[in-house]
């Protein structure tokens, strides 16, 4: 919002609002630095923000509002999507016939005026507002889910208390009334809205248990009447395919829908618990593009090595960790990198994650004997120069992807080890022989996911007490160097003069992060790393040969970004001890 500085000082000393020195003492400032008179007296507490955006919305004529104790109805509410709300400070709070007031922050922000005008083909007007009322609105999302549910749920409480048992005709019949759709699909869209990777539906004793995985960690969404768990449960089965009269052996399936304007797919299960049946519903959100290595979070030495590895057309590059550790995202964002037309990537996966342009993707079916080991047999004969393997789960598995490798093609892959190095001795195990392993592997990648911190984080120095600590637990020389290497850190910088964060709660983000990143190892296998293989080197060994070598481990490349500031020191130690 441009105001002149010549308005906003006249309306200012008329109001009284800031004296005449505070105001010259900040144009000099502005005048220095290129920033804006209003934004150098609210850094200075002259003047609060809320009351600096209200002068604003006199002088421009634009109407101010204040939502703080306003109780919005949820379906204007939800006309902006909870992402674009928080991220952009936009709230939609009244909706009359083509006309939606929203109230920003900033009303200069055609891009998410543009991106709601379109959404909601409504004609969009801005209102100013302050940083309480969008917090205070932010709120409704959540509370507006639960009301919006309520009259659904009470209704399918209603029409299960016959009881008795029920048919499978009935159950199917439930699965498509409107109650059941109603809930499911607000389960969904409220999901999405919060950037869940998981719906869990667990069932109590006397309620159903709804809870979502948001940046890897667990939390408890709502608690629904036990009544409603047939309904729900059908609903989700006929949407993933699934046998609605079999309620004592585990069942897996998936489906397809649409939430807030993008495409996802839900891979579903459904396990028998002592209270009902257990679903968990994983979100795949359909396509992935505009991923680099540096984006996900590889950096320096790493970042070299897997670019070097990615100019090879022939080997193999493994991508190594626990269940939820972002190999599938590490494994789609090469194969974003290396999709250009004159090559042929063809994958064998279970499942599909992500769909990709231009790749030919395979979904394994073991059902009807559809195996990685039977679909990679087929891939090769497929002309293809790039191949992913979505896990190496067994020995033929391997050794065709050895054999793949060996032949003239790129094989990618993933394997369930805690580290780089153990990737090694468990590929052995299976039966690989060493000599065509030194022969094909080039880098393995070891990783977790560590939660990000958002803006508003507190910086502290460590203690005496902590360095020491610290030092003790990785090698603090290797990720000082690195620090100093990447000029996070001065070349002359000790670890008393780096900087470290903790979040700090805020009502959009309770836990005081948001999103989550990568923290990796690379081993690559050098001359001296091909000898211990050939000698049955323990795993242990080949990972002190390899930060002999300049590789970071996990834990020291977690540290290195709890310096940057994108994460803390605890959750490193969290998803490394895990």
């Amino acid at each position: 919002m441009y105001i002149s500085d010549t308005h906003l000082k006249s309306f200012l000393a008329d109001a009284g609002l800031v004296s005449q020195k505070d105001f010259d003492a900040a144009e000099i400032e502005a005048k220095e630095t290129g920033k804006q008179v209003g934004e150098i007296l609210t850094s200075h507490n002259a003047i609060g923000e809320d009351e600096l955006r209200r002068t604003y919305a006199y002088i421009l004529g634009i109407p101010f509002v204040s939502l703080a104790g306003t109780n919005i109805k949820y379906d204007t509410l939800s006309l902006i999507p909870e992402p674009v709300a928080r991220r952009n400070n936009i709230i939609s709070y009244v909706h009359k016939g083509d006309e939606l007031e929203v109230a920003m922050l900033d009303t200069d922000d055609l891009a998410a005026i543009d991106f709601i005008k379109k959404k909601t083909r409504l004609k969009i007007l801005p209102r100013l507002t302050d940083a309480a009322s969008i917090k205070h609105a932010l709120k409704q999302y959540q509370q507006g889910l639960k009301s919006s549910l309520g009259d659904v749920i009470q209704k399918e409480t209603e029409a299960l208390a016959a009881g008795g048992k029920v048919k499978e005709e009935d159950l199917r019949q439930i699965a498509e009334g409107t109650s059941a759709v109603r809930i499911v699909d607000t389960l969904i869209r409220h999901a999405n809205a919060q950037n869940a990777s998981d719906i869990h539906i667990e069932p109590m004793e006397e309620t159903l248990l709804i809870r979502y995985r948001i940046d890897g960690i667990l939390h408890d969404a709502m608690e629904l009447p036990k009544h409603a768990a047939p309904a729900i449960t059908a609903r989700i089965k006929v949407l993933a395919n699934m046998r609605l009269d079999e309620h004592r052996l585990p069942q897996d399936g998936r489906f397809g829908a649409e939430a807030g304007g993008e495409k996802i797919s839900f891979r579903v299960s459904v396990l028998p618990t002592y209270y009902g049946e257990k679903i968990v519903m994983r979100l795949l959100r359909d396509s992935i593009s505009g991923f680099t290595l540096e984006s996900i979070g590889f950096h320096g030495v790493a970042l070299e090595r897997m670019h070097e590895a990615m100019r090879a057309t022939t080997g193999m590059i493994l991508a190594c960790g626990p269940t939820g550790a972002g190999k599938s995202t590490t494994l789609y964002t090469l194969l974003d990198i290396v999709n250009t037309p004159n090559v042929n990537i063809s994958t064998i996966e279970d499942p599909i994650e992500y769909q990709m342009k231009r790749v030919n993707q395979t979904q394994v079916r073991p059902d009807i004997g559809f195996t990685f080991a039977n679909g990679l047999r087929a891939l090769v004969r497929q002309d293809p120069d790039i191949i992913m393997v979505g896990e190496i789960r067994d020995k033929e598995t391997a050794s065709l992807a050895i054999n793949a490798a060996l032949t003239g093609h790129l094989v990618l892959s993933t394997l369930h080890t805690n580290s780089a190095a153990g990737a090694i001795p468990r590929l052995l195990d299976m039966g690989v022989e060493p000599f065509l392993l030194v022969s094909t592997l080039r880098i393995c990648i070891g990783q977790r996911l560590v939660r990000v911190l958002t803006s508003s984080k507190e910086k502290y120095e460590l203690s005496r007490d902590a360095q020491i600590q610290l030092e003790k637990s990785i090698d603090a020389g290797a990720v000082l160097k690195a620090l100093r290497d990447e000029k996070v850190a001065s070349k002359d910088a000790a670890w008393k003069n780096v900087s470290f964060y903790k979040p700090k709660e805020t009502t959009e983000f309770p836990s005081g992060y948001s999103g989550r990143k990568g923290i990796y190892e690379v081993l690559p296998m050098t001359s001296t790393i091909k000898e211990l293989v050939m000698k049955n080197a323990t795993a242990d060994e080949i990972e002190k040969q390899a930060r002999s070598e300049g590789m970071l481990t996990m834990p020291e490349d977690g540290i290195f970004k709890a310096a940057q500031g994108l994460t803390t020191i605890e959750e490193v130690l969290r998803v490394v001890t895990e």
